[in-house]
């Protein structure tokens, strides 16, 4: 999708739509005010007499105003205008790309960057708006002999009323764009069924992001080369599948070769049968995406690249299947990481901690400044978080705090769960120096503990997505996040 700025007059601008906004008690936007003039009072008498409520979420669709050269005009509810903060403008804005969406037009003009949101900058605006466009708009239609009826919309341009916002808005509107450019990326390898979407394909796209963008180089391990670096906890995953692993390394940079990289860790688990310790068959389907781990990590340095951050990035992505077989882990086995610690695995669905753990240890070499982790890790975040939060626990508090305040801004949050010692004792094994499991209570953060042994030494942050990275049911499919986080975290880290 492109994004272009428009400084002009909008009622004089000829356009498929154009997207105004309305407060509460029919108040109106600049931008609205400026339509109701142009077309002599005509925008305030309809809204009044179809008893439009303004509320967040709310639009009408109008056609033909006089005055007015679009085609058509999408008013959209923002609420209370004293009220109206970064969720209510974001709830307006998905509910306004919605319904133009629905329409056949391929170009708008958006003015909703003239609207008073609550501590949001021009900039911030227009970035969510991109971002959001962009999403939108997605489609995942890869698999399907037939497109069928897709959203046509292809340019969006912003009104900007004070000419003195033009930059901020453009690199915004810029941001946004690369944004949502990683989320679709990170979107489409997560919605390929299993048998596309194995680790092999999983690096190959890895390669591909590299050929694509020249600061980035990606390097992909083979079995047999993490059998020589000791990984004994990922390659026990792995035994169970005729899929052989891989792992995935990205480097980029974008800084001095002297400045250390911020490191990005993410679960490639293509498909999670659970192995021998087996899934119940309800919604197991959804297990394609126990990878999402990984797609964030390759969206966001795609969306990294695109914005040519000046910082240094690595991405490990341990990638692999979880199956039964006469190969596959058996509960009760013993493992042995690269760390040199021994695992007694208790429950073989319990893998993700296990292809993390070496896949840490395997990040030391790059000697990062920070290490953040992304897995769908535990269905107990899910029970903890439900779908609106992803769970964030870490070693340092700073880098944590970074962490939820990048969520903040990006309205893809995080909330924080206590790591603390006693939570340990929970993974004792009397047959090895930890088991892979804690028990039922407090899930999300036993896993944790259990990377948290892996962690020692460098600061670090654990992102449990598993409540976040996916939608079931009717609207099925990969949500993109965290890239939005991941990438706030990143612009804020590169000033």
């Amino acid at each position: 999708m492109d994004f272009s700025s428009f400084t002009g007059a909008i009622d004089k601008k000829r356009t498929p739509c154009l997207l105004v906004g309305i407060y509460d008690k029919l108040k109106l936007s600049p931008g609205a005010e400026t339509i109701n003039r142009a077309s002599d009072g005509t925008l305030a008498r309809i809204l009044k007499r179809e008893q439009f409520k303004a509320r967040p979420g709310d639009t009408l669709l109008l056609h033909q105003l006089p005055g007015c050269r679009a085609d058509r005009i999408l008013a959209v509810g923002l609420g209370k205008k004293k009220d109206l903060g970064p969720a209510q403008y974001a709830k307006s804005v998905d509910a306004a790309i919605k319904a133009l969406t629905s329409t056949p037009s391929k170009r708008a003009l958006c003015a909703l960057l003239d609207v008073q949101v609550e501590k949001a900058d021009p900039r911030w605006k227009a970035r969510q708006l991109a971002m959001r466009f962009g999403q939108g708009c997605y489609r995942f239609t890869t698999m399907k002999s037939e497109e069928g009826d897709l959203p046509v919309l292809s340019h969006v341009d912003f009104h900007i009323g004070d000419k003195a916002h033009g930059e901020a808005v453009e690199k915004g509107a810029r941001e946004g764009g690369s944004i949502a450019s990683g989320m679709n990326f990170a979107k489409d390898l997560a919605n390929l069924p299993g048998n596309v979407c194995t680790p092999a394909y999983l690096a190959e796209q890895a390669q591909e992001l590299a050929d694509r963008h020249a600061p980035i180089k990606a390097t992909i391990l083979e079995e047999r080369e993490m059998e020589k670096l000791g990984m004994g906890a990922l390659l026990s995953v792995s035994r169970g599948s005729r899929q052989p692993a891989k792992l995935i390394v990205l480097e980029y940079r974008g800084a001095k070769s002297k400045d250390k990289p911020i490191a990005l860790v993410g679960k490639g688990l293509t498909f999670d049968a659970g192995g021998i310790s087996l899934k119940p068959a309800q919604n197991m389907d959804e297990m394609k995406y126990d990878m999402c781990g990984g797609a964030s990590v390759l969206g966001t340095f795609q969306a990294v690249a695109e914005m040519a951050l000046p910082l240094n990035l690595v991405g490990i992505i341990p990638a692999s299947e979880n199956l039964p077989d006469g190969e596959a882990n058996k509960p009760g086995d013993i493992v042995k990481t690269m760390a040199g610690k021994t695992v007694e695995i208790l429950n073989t669905d319990a893998e993700g901690r296990l292809i993390l753990c070496d896949a840490l240890t395997y990040t030391q070499k790059f000697d990062p400044e920070l290490v953040i982790d992304i897995a769908t890790l535990t269905g107990a975040c899910v029970v903890a978080l439900g779908h609106h939060a992803s769970g964030l626990l870490g070693n340092d508090e700073s880098l944590c705090r970074d962490i939820l305040e990048a969520g903040k801004t990006s309205l893809d949050r995080a909330w924080q769960l206590p790591l603390w010692d006693e939570y340990r004792e929970q993974l004792k094994s009397n047959f090895a120096d930890m088991a892979n499991i804690g028990g039922r209570d407090a899930g999300t953060i036993t896993a944790a503990c259990f990377l948290a042994r892996f962690t020692e030494k460098f600061k670090w942050a654990h992102l449990d997505i598993a409540g976040t990275a996916w939608h079931s049911g009717n609207n099925k499919g990969a949500t993109g996040r965290p890239v939005p986080l991941l990438t706030q975290f990143l612009l804020d880290k590169a000033g």
